[in-house]
């Protein structure tokens, strides 16, 4: 089956990534690609990241009891892995063969935002990195930006060295501020994304963090990639069913792709009407693409309500550029 449309039409491929007898990735928040093709899944279990090559074979696996929970990863232009552990209240910076470079962490005293995970789930005020950490990018200069979304509701820009620079957002509603800051993005010209979950909306900053533009017309948004041609593809978490009579558990459409220009101009979207349909659940949580064009796609279960996970549930999918 075909998906997309114009110039972005993709099909899935069957069964990609094939990891060694016995593991179990559990689920994929974190997908990301660097420049030879290998694809990095960043997943909740005990081998933590995951390298394939390009036609799904195991390379190797690294990051073993470092990990608390994953999140979100991507690949900087040297080559280095950056990792977020929204448990450890961290960010990590390893090479590709493992090796840690760096860390960004705060897991012995979290910020105080009176958020308090599974007790007191409302940010009731923002605060210093970090309290579970969402999403990280780097601009054009190598510094980073990092979502703290769960337990905070703030941006935070620090040096390429990890020195923080400054912070900006606040709980609400109102321009810059967030509920649920779920990851960043930044383009070739400095502009930083943010995809405002629980507000459904895409807010747009300059380098200071200042807003310059907002995209309302969005479902949930969890992890946003571009490419070569300045085209944005948006992971739209959708609305969660409950049992066999699909009541939603959430006011919101069902989980879709999009595709845009940098104005938020939707080119080419799909997504799948009945998520319960044979072999069919979608929940894109992180997405990353690789140099043809091919887009891999990761997934999340457990952290849905009980009873809503299909037991044929796919957390690693790859769509092929057709």
């Amino acid at each position: 089956m075909k998906l997309g449309s114009g110039q972005f039409v993709y099909e899935e491929v069957d069964g990609w990534g094939e990891v060694p007898a016995g593991w179990n990735i559990v689920e994929v928040p974190g997908v990301a690609v660097d420049p030879q093709d290998r694809v990095y899944i960043f997943c909740r279990s005990e081998h933590p990241i995951i390298v394939f090559d390009r036609d799904g074979r195991f390379l190797r696996s690294f990051g073993e009891g470092m990990i608390k929970r994953a999140h979100d990863i991507i690949v900087g232009p040297d080559d280095s892995i950056f990792c977020v552990d929204d448990w450890g209240h961290a960010v990590h910076k390893y090479t590709t063969e493992g090796e840690l470079l760096m860390s960004i962490e705060t897991a012995e005293s979290p910020a105080d935002t009176g958020y308090i995970w599974d007790v007191q789930k409302e940010v009731l005020r923002a605060g210093p990195p970090f309290n579970y950490p969402t999403g990280v990018a780097l601009s054009p200069e190598g510094e980073l930006y990092v979502s703290d979304g769960y337990g905070n509701a703030r941006v935070h820009k620090f040096t390429a060295a990890g020195d923080l620079l400054f912070s900006w957002g606040e709980p609400g509603t109102g321009g810059g501020q967030f509920v649920t800051p779920h990851n960043v993005c930044v383009d070739g010209d400095g502009t930083v994304y943010i995809a405002d979950r629980q507000n459904r909306r895409m807010q747009l900053f300059n380098p200071e963090g200042e807003q310059v533009g907002q995209w309302e017309d969005v479902w949930w948004p969890c992890d946003m990639c571009l490419d070569a041609e300045g085209h944005m593809y948006l992971a739209e978490v959708g609305g969660i069913f409950m049992g066999e009579t699909k009541i939603p558990v959430f006011d919101n459409p069902p989980a879709r792709i999009t595709v845009r220009d940098l104005n938020g101009k939707i080119l080419s979207e799909w997504g799948m009407e009945d998520p319960y349909g044979s072999g069919r659940y979608f929940s894109p949580h992180n997405i990353a693409f690789d140099s043809r064009g091919d887009l891999y796609v990761g997934e999340v279960a457990y952290s849905y309500p009980d009873g809503t996970t299909p037991k044929d549930w796919r957390v690693l999918r790859k769509f092929a550029r057709v």
